[in-house]
């Protein structure tokens, strides 16, 4: 890093090579937008995610209902709206949740070492060698449906990606003079931790939250297009695709939708985390010019 790059400060740096990336802007558009969306869509029309209409039922796009109507003749539009909100909640405080949990964890084992480091990479061997699918599935079974159940499942096999993430940034630079030097003044482990430790391990954290949102959304959809995760009357994208999943030769549209709009969503993540990792790592960036 040149004398310049120095003084400009790091993180203004990763703010200019995030604009100078293409894919950012594509990401970032598309997940202001779904969020706006999500936000504001139910206001434009004179209809409640819940308002059933039997006379019109399976009705096509129109006018007054702008993405048709389902088997109930609920609005289509204001559903996926709302189920927007449900399953991006969901995907963004997971991936908090996760790089919050997981980047601690990672941190204490990386710079305590010895046994701790030990248990707790072993917790993380034995959470990966079991199939991620089939643990999900057991867990959602266990504990029920539910918002805050998937929430809960979802972080607690999440985490493990961001700590050992966490822990390995933490052994790159826990024998550096800062580190050192920090110790050396009487600072406590967890102040060590905490102040110095912690926000050097940002960069690969704030990736994987931007990979683990998108994880989420589409384990949510999953559960719920399974009948593990949110019920009806609640509206998510993955329980819109279970209920429109028996008319789909009535009705493509509204498996198609939901659909779309889920495939927007995890784009939008994996397009903000990739332009991430490039503006974090500029060898990557390199690497790929």
């Amino acid at each position: 890093m040149s004398t310049n790059e120095h003084q400009e400060g790091y993180w203004r740096i990763v703010w200019r090579r995030f604009k100078q990336h293409r894919v950012a802007y594509v990401g970032f558009f598309f997940f202001v937008f779904l969020l706006l969306l999500v936000i504001l869509g139910p206001h434009v029309v004179p209809y409640q995610h819940d308002q059933v209409s039997l006379g019109k039922r399976m009705h096509m796009p129109s006018s007054s209902h702008w993405f048709g109507t389902d088997e109930l003749g609920r609005d289509t539009w204001v559903r996926i709206m709302y189920g927007g909100r449900v399953s991006l909640a969901v995907g963004l405080i997971v991936g908090f949740s996760t790089v919050i949990l997981g980047g601690l964890i990672g941190i204490l084992a990386g710079y305590v070492g010895g046994v701790v480091d030990n248990a707790l990479m072993r917790i993380v061997d034995v959470i990966y060698t079991i199939p991620r699918i089939v643990l999900l599935l057991v867990l959602s079974k266990l504990a029920g449906p539910g918002l805050l159940n998937i929430i809960i499942i979802l972080v607690a096999l999440e985490w493990t990606n961001a700590a050992r993430l966490a822990r390995s940034a933490v052994l790159s630079f826990r024998e550096q003079e800062f580190v050192l030097a920090a110790e050396c003044l009487g600072a406590s482990r967890w102040r060590v931790m905490l102040r110095h430790l912690l926000p050097n391990s940002l960069a690969p954290l704030i990736v994987a939250a931007t990979l683990d949102a998108g994880a989420a959304i589409r384990a949510e959809t999953t559960l719920s297009f399974l009948g593990l995760g949110i019920q009806p009357p609640t509206p998510s994208w993955g329980n819109l695709l279970t209920n429109a999943a028996t008319n789909i030769f009535i009705a493509p549209l509204q498996v198609f939708l939901p659909g779309l709009f889920i495939f927007f969503a995890l784009m939008s993540f994996n397009l903000l985390g990739d332009a991430l990792r490039d503006a974090l790592d500029p060898r990557l960036a390199q690497v790929r010019r």
